[in-house]
C-alpha cells in the first residue's frame, strides 16, 4: 500500500505537498450546515455532544511532525506516549484556554485571542487551516485568525453535502440507487408522500432524510401510512411556515448485505485519486466503525472504482476539492447502490487511513471502532493501558488506542457519564480478529465499564 497521506492530502489541497496545515477536528459539521433548514423531531444528550465534540482528537492522526493540530483540552500524556512509541508523527497541539463541552472546537478557538494570535503567526509561515468540514464558522476562524483556508468556501461544501445534491448526482451520472424523490418545495414534497404511500400500502418501508442529517440523526423510518401522513402534514405545515423551503428525500427502504463507505480524494486541478472502499458497522443507522478489506469481488469493485471517479468528476466540475467519502450498500444479491450519500469532507475512515497504511500488511484484516464505556469517574490511560498492554499494537497485530478525549469527555459532574475508547486493531485473519475484539471488550468490562 502506498503510505504517507499526509503528502498525498497536502498536494491535493493545497499543490505543495510541504505546506503547513492546521487541524481542525470540527466533527459533525452538518449541524452547522442545517441551520435554518427544517429538520424532523429528534433529542440530543448533553452528555453525547460532549464526547462529539472531543472526537476533535482525530486531527491529530492524519498530521506530520510539521503541521499543527487545534483542540479543546490538552491530550492524555500517557496517550500520546503510546502513539509516538508506535513511531506516529506527533504534530504541535494547540488546547483553547478554556473550553465548553458544549460547543465544538472551532468556536473555542474563535474564543481565545491568544491561540488567535498563534494562528496569524502560523499563516505568516505559510499555514493553511484544514477543518473536518467548512460551514461558516471556519470561514470565520479562517478570517479571524489571517488563516487562509485549504479547502472550499462553506457555501460550497454545504451545497455539495445535501443529500439533494447526491441523489440528484446519481441521476445525472447514471448511478443505480434506490426509488425516491427529492423535496425542495412543498408540491415536490407533496408528490413524493403520494409515491411513496404507495409502496407502504402494499407493505414496504420508506426513509425520510433530512439533507444534512448525520450519524443516524435526521431520519425517519415509515412503515405506516398514519406515520407518513403525519410526518407530511408537520413538515408542510414547517414549511408554509418558512416560506416554503425545505429539503428532504424520501426514499424506499432497501434490504442490504453490507454497508460500504469509499473515499478518494479530489484535486484543486480537477484529477481524483481512489483511496480505498471499506466495510461500515453501524447500528441503528449510527456509525459504529470500519472492518476492511471489504467483502468486495472484482466486478463490485470496479463499480465502486468506477463510480469514485464519476463523482469525483462531478464535484470538481462545481469547484470542490478534498476530501470525499461515499456511503453505498450491497444487496442481498450482491447487486450495489454506489451512491446513496456523498460526504464531501473528511470521514471516520479518513482518520483511519495513515493508521492502515502504518500498521496493515499484505493478507491481514483490520478493525477500527469504539468500545462504549460507563464511567464514575475520569479514567487515565495509564489505566486502560496496564489492562490491555498485552493486547497493544506490537510485530504486526494488536491495538492502537486512536483516541482517548472521548473517554472522558462528559466526566465533571460526579455523576456517572459515558464515554467511548476508540481502537483500531490489526490481526491475521477474521477469526483472530474477532478473538482479540472481544478480549478488549471483557478486560474494559472487568475495570469497571460496559463494553
Amino acid at each position: 500500500m502506498e503510505q504517507d497521506f499526509n503528502r498525498r492530502l497536502k498536494t491535493a489541497l493545497t499543490g505543495d505537498p510541504g505546506t503547513p496545515l492546521v487541524f481542525l477536528g470540527n466533527f459533525e459539521v452538518e449541524q452547522r450546515w442545517a441551520r435554518g433548514e427544517l429538520g424532523l423531531p429528534r433529542l440530543s444528550a448533553p452528555g453525547g455532544t460532549a464526547v462529539v465534540n472531543r472526537m476533535d482528537q482525530f486531527a491529530l492522526l492524519p498530521a506530520s511532525a510539521s503541521d499543527h493540530v487545534l483542540v479543546k483540552a490538552p491530550p492524555d500524556p500517557d496517550h500520546l506516549d503510546h502513539l509516538r512509541e508506535l513511531g506516529l508523527p506527533v504534530p504541535t497541539v494547540h488546547a483553547v484556554a478554556r473550553q465548553d463541552a458544549q460547543r465544538i472546537v472551532t468556536e473555542d478557538v474563535l474564543d481565545d485571542p491568544a491561540l488567535l494570535d498563534v494562528l496569524r503567526e502560523l499563516a505568516g509561515a505559510g499555514a493553511r487551516l484544514a477543518p473536518h468540514g467548512v460551514s461558516e464558522l471556519e470561514e470565520r476562524l479562517s478570517d479571524a485568525a489571517g488563516l487562509p483556508l485549504a479547502a472550499p468556501g462553506a457555501a460550497l461544501c454545504k451545497a455539495v453535502n445535501s443529500k439533494v445534491y447526491s441523489r440528484r448526482a446519481a441521476d445525472e451520472l447514471g448511478l443505480r440507487q434506490p426509488l425516491g424523490w427529492t423535496c425542495e418545495t412543498v408540491a415536490e414534497l407533496d408528490a413524493a408522500v403520494a409515491a411513496a404511500r404507495e409502496l407502504v400500502e402494499a407493505g414496504t418501508k420508506v426513509v425520510v432524510k433530512e439533507a444534512f442529517g448525520v450519524s443516524g440523526k435526521g431520519i425517519a423510518v415509515v412503515d405506516s401510512v398514519r406515520r407518513l401522513d403525519r410526518l407530511h402534514r408537520m413538515l408542510a405545515e414547517k414549511a408554509g411556515n418558512a416560506g416554503g423551503r425545505l429539503a428532504f428525500v424520501v426514499e424506499q427502504w432497501v434490504a442490504k448485505r453490507a454497508d460500504l463507505n469509499y473515499q478518494f480524494t479530489v484535486h484543486r486541478d480537477g484529477s481524483v485519486r481512489f483511496d480505498f472502499v471499506k466495510e461500515a458497522l453501524t447500528e441503528g443507522g449510527v456509525h459504529k466503525g470500519h472492518r476492511f478489506p471489504a467483502s468486495l469481488d472484482a466486478d463490485q469493485l470496479a463499480v465502486v472504482e468506477k463510480s469514485a471517479a464519476l463523482i469525483g468528476s462531478r464535484l470538481a466540475a462545481d469547484g470542490y476539492y478534498g476530501v470525499v467519502g461515499v456511503d453505498a450498500l450491497v444487496e442481498p444479491d450482491g447487486e450495489l447502490f454506489p451512491l446513496l450519500e456523498i460526504n464531501a469532507r473528511n470521514n471516520m475512515s479518513t482518520y483511519q487511513l495513515p493508521l492502515q497504511e502504518r500498521f496493515t500488511g499484505a493478507g491481514q484484516v483490520a478493525l477500527a471502532r469504539h468500545h462504549a464505556l460507563r464511567l464514575t469517574g475520569p479514567l487515565p490511560f495509564a489505566e486502560v493501558r496496564a489492562a490491555l498492554d498485552d493486547l497493544l499494537w506490537k510485530d504486526g497485530t494488536g491495538l492502537v488506542v486512536d483516541n482517548f478525549a472521548t473517554v472522558n469527555a462528559a466526566a465533571g459532574s460526579g455523576a456517572p457519564f459515558d464515554g467511548r475508547l476508540y481502537g483500531f486493531l490489526v490481526a491475521d485473519s477474521t477469526d483472530r480478529l474477532g478473538a482479540l475484539d472481544a478480549e478488549i471488550s471483557a478486560r474494559l468490562a472487568r475495570m469497571g465499564t460496559t463494553a
